[in-house]
């Protein structure tokens, strides 16, 4: 599994960093930011964190 993140897109809302604070944060300005790629233990709570983000501004990559 692959994360890409656009930060262009993202409106601060902070859906990815509650429900993957181990895999993304917000920088100063509230816009996501990957800290890590998820472990085979975190690929659930990527794939919601991409679910659940309203801009779209996250993309899981299958495989």
């Amino acid at each position: 599994m692959r994360i890409t993140v656009d930060s262009d897109r993202c409106v601060g809302a902070g859906q990815c960093v509650l429900n993957a604070p181990a895999i993304f944060d917000q920088d100063d300005d509230g816009l996501v930011t990957l800290i890590a790629e998820p472990g085979a233990d975190q690929e659930a709570a990527a794939k919601l964190a991409g679910a659940l983000c309203p801009s779209g501004a996250i993309t899981v990559h299958e495989g």
